[in-house]
């Protein structure tokens, strides 16, 4: 089975609809980071994803780094800076697809959004 996770910055306290647009940006960016046979399995699935939230900015990165040490896709989602937050504030992050096994394993501590 495969995954994907995403997992939000929710000190921003973003209002809902640009925290699912931005969600939305983290699900597709990683998923074009992917490669192919995971991607299709994923999609073949059924898509399965969930949506995480860690305390702050730090957090994101540190987890980035220890996805792609695993070999994970990660993607980090900088906001553009029209609306709500100022340029290059990041979001959230975006993983996978991949096993769930391995997300799950880097992902255990972080609770739903």
């Amino acid at each position: 089975m495969v995954k994907q996770v995403i997992v939000v910055n929710n000190s921003l306290k973003l209002p809902k609809g640009k925290l699912a647009a931005q969600v939305a940006h983290a699900a597709v960016a990683s998923l074009l980071r992917t490669e192919s046979d995971l991607s299709n399995q994923w999609l073949r699935e059924g898509m399965p994803k969930v949506v995480l939230k860690v305390d702050d900015e730090q957090a994101l990165l540190a987890l980035r780094e220890r996805a792609a040490a695993a070999g994970v896709s990660a993607e980090l989602i900088r906001d553009a800076g029209r609306t709500v937050v100022a340029a290059g504030t990041i979001t959230c992050l975006g993983l996978g697809p991949a096993a769930t096994e391995t997300l799950t394993a880097l992902t255990a501590e972080y609770k739903l959004l």
